[in-house]
């Protein structure tokens, strides 16, 4: 079975406890700006931009069964501008829903999008407001992807499998770290992530809360660890 890569949340809480200066090195924890669940329509007519959960997989619905969770992390506020990342993790908290293993995967996401207003606590959605993001639109409904659905990497930057309820942090792999040099050094480019479920297997959908969440805790983090330049020198005994 599959388990969470780094165990729950109360690794991620210790985080910041963590001394790094041995290697120069600093960790913080971000929260998501901006997120939204992708509702499959052919009109794109429903989204969720504004409530409390992020939907990834597919739902028991015969048709337009397909949900994709977009998220967004400001990596350059939080960030020196020349620091070098070492390693970035994303955390999730998956509630309680259909607890078959499925994998979940992260792609980079390739056009800008807007969270909007929409509301709904379900994988159905409610009806598109304007500045909502849906399955045709990144802003509605003015601007359109390129491909309905998002526009993203093929290649997965991480993927894990995920079950039941818990927390949930994806591998910090090399794609994951070059995502996150990127929206270091060009904020322009940084239209963060899409989560993709198991999109073949009808109520494979999975229920992770989002940064409307009511539990602050249970919200979507993106922790990075990171390197000043010249800061190792500065802390070793007789530096100038």
């Amino acid at each position: 079975m599959t388990r969470p890569f780094f165990g729950c949340f109360a690794w991620l809480a210790a985080l910041p406890l963590v001394s790094f200066n041995a290697l120069g090195a600093e960790t913080v924890n971000i929260p998501a700006t901006r997120d939204a669940t992708l509702i499959e329509d052919p009109d794109g007519a429903r989204a969720n931009g504004s409530g409390p959960a992020l939907f990834a997989g597919r739902t028991n619905q015969g048709e337009n069964g397909r949900r994709r969770a977009v998220l967004r992390f400001d990596v350059a506020t939080a960030v020196p501008r020349q620091a070098l990342i070492r390693r970035a993790f994303l955390t999730l908290h998956l509630t309680p829903s259909n607890a078959a293993p499925a994998e979940v995967a992260v792609h980079r996401l390739l056009e800008g999008w807007s969270e909007g207003p929409s509301f709904s606590a379900g994988g159905a959605g409610a009806p598109a407001q304007a500045g909502d993001c849906t399955w045709l639109h990144r802003n509605y409904d003015a601007q359109f992807w390129v491909m309905p659905g998002g526009q993203f990497v093929a290649d997965p930057s991480t993927a894990l499998t995920v079950e039941g309820e818990d927390f949930y942090t994806w591998p910090s792999d090399q794609q994951v770290i070059a995502d996150v040099r990127l929206w270091l050094k060009a904020p322009d480019r940084n239209f963060g992530w899409i989560v993709l479920g198991d999109e073949a297997t009808p109520q494979s959908a999975k229920r992770f809360d989002s940064r409307e969440s009511q539990t602050p805790a249970f919200r979507p983090v993106l922790t990075v660890e990171y390197e000043r330049p010249g800061r190792e020198r500065a802390e070793l005994p007789g530096a100038d």
